[in-house]
């Protein structure tokens, strides 16, 4: 790990974010009880808070200001977490653990699960608004049909479909599933920050990084364990889910999970560009780099 590295900023940053996160979701004790709780159940401890990390490395790297990106950035984790809260129920993954505790659904029954997923959603929208109507247009996009959501249609579509599946296919999932909203947190944090970017050179870091955390988390349900990714391992074998690890293998998806990191790492000089301030452009190129590498061989 080197001191300009990307744990250096999480270190730096996720504080940061979590008091953000605090002050956005009404307390538990306001009314209605019920819904407010499970909403900070779903939150509370969290995970990597990735997307909201993303979106401020995008604006330092691209020399717009951090603090301008907090609260939009936070946003994104609102909605990453809402569509957690909604894949985890019955009638979608059915899962039982999350982030290493019982499931919303589990806690606080569907219903009211399904509701606090809908009011993380809408107070997502609601605060990256701050960042104005290109931000809210970009995150929209990314989470609708044509994104996140037509992505979870079309996975859960292709359980059972492996031997017809191709790489094509699953990847074409798994970019509106999982990728479409890392690279809108990679938009929304540059453009809450002020700068001027190269958006096609952002776009393409941020695809192959979504593509290599993809594959990592499918290859962590084959290797991890349920301490290290927070739910019982093997739940995607166990619906006969459509995975790299089982498309391809598992080494092999592992390789490509490196080689797009190494594409992401390339892209780097073009995300940064001539960012001014404080950042210098080895800098941000280090930082965009070490993430890339980080998110291929991630343990959790």
């Amino acid at each position: 790990m080197t001191a300009d590295g990307f744990a250096a900023f999480a270190a730096e940053w996720t504080p940061r974010v979590e008091a953000t996160l605090e002050s956005l979701v009404p307390p538990a004790g306001e009314s209605p009880t019920d819904l407010h709780r499970a909403m900070r159940h779903a939150l509370f401890p969290g995970g990597k808070r990735l997307r909201p990390l993303l979106a401020l490395l995008a604006a330092r790297v691209t020399g717009g200001d951090p603090e301008r990106a907090l609260r939009p950035g936070a946003a994104l984790e609102l909605l990453h977490t809402y569509s957690l809260v909604h894949d985890d129920l019955p009638c979608m993954d059915d899962d039982d653990l999350r982030r290493g505790r019982p499931t919303c659904h589990k806690v606080f029954g569907d219903a009211v699960a399904v509701l606090a997923g809908d009011a993380l959603l809408t107070l997502a929208f609601e605060i990256v608004a701050e960042a104005g109507a290109e931000a809210v247009r970009c995150l929209a996009a990314a989470a609708g049909s044509r994104g996140m959501v037509g992505g979870q249609a079309a996975d859960l579509a292709a359980e059972g479909s492996l031997a017809t599946a191709t790489l094509d296919g699953l990847q074409s999932i798994h970019d509106r599933k999982t990728g479409a909203l890392i690279v809108a947190s990679l938009e929304v944090g540059a453009i809450a920050g002020g700068a001027t970017f190269d958006r096609e050179g952002l776009r393409g870091y941020g695809e192959r990084i979504g593509r290599a955390f993809q594959i990592a988390d499918d290859c962590l349900d084959v290797t991890g364990t349920a301490e290290e990714i927070g739910k019982p391992p093997g739940s995607d074998v166990g619906r006969d889910k459509l995975t790299y690890p089982a498309l391809i293998g598992l080494e092999a998806a592992q390789q490509l999970a490196r080689d797009l990191a190494n594409e992401a790492a390339e892209l780097a000089p073009r995300v940064v560009g001539t960012a001014g301030g404080a950042v210098t452009l080895d800098a941000g190129r280090k930082l965009l780099q070490d993430l890339a590498s980080r998110v291929a061989t991630r343990s959790s």
